[in-house]
């Protein structure tokens, strides 16, 4: 007679439940050497740790929150300034009279140098640390 497993319906012998069940409660050796237990932890220490290392990090999330805040209130003051020098300029542009061609005589071609230097436009345009500002940004 065959003996089939317990799917077949029929009782497996008692030495191989017994195998069976001693290998499901056994673990797999550990590999490599064996540690010591950890030490018991003092929870208290802990949580004053953890404490501690969440206040650091909070003080540094702000410290760098304000940083990042000021980099953006002085670019907006910047790029503000900047706009208003560009409105100035186009509106003193706009009341000079456009100058109108005339024809030149022959004998009156000969080229001129002009009166005054030419200035670049980086010398006309203030400083933000310079005292001479005309408006500071409010904020």
């Amino acid at each position: 007679m065959a003996l089939r497993g317990r799917r077949g319906g029929v009782p497996t012998r008692e030495g191989e439940q017994r195998r069976e069940e001693q290998e499901e409660q056994q673990a797999p050796a550990p590999q490599g050497p064996v540690l010591p237990p950890p030490p018991p932890v003092d929870y208290g220490v802990f949580m004053q740790g953890l404490v501690q290392a969440m206040q650091t990090q909070a003080h540094t999330q702000a410290a760098l929150q304000a940083q990042l805040e000021a980099q953006a209130l002085s670019a907006a003051c910047r790029q503000e300034g900047e706009m208003e020098q560009y409105l100035e300029e186009k509106k003193a542009s706009q009341k000079r009279p456009a100058a109108t061609f005339q024809r030149q005589d022959k004998k009156k071609a000969v080229y001129q140098a002009p009166q005054h230097p030419v200035t670049t436009s980086s010398a006309q345009v203030p400083s933000q640390c310079s005292p001479g500002v005309k408006k500071e940004c409010p904020h």
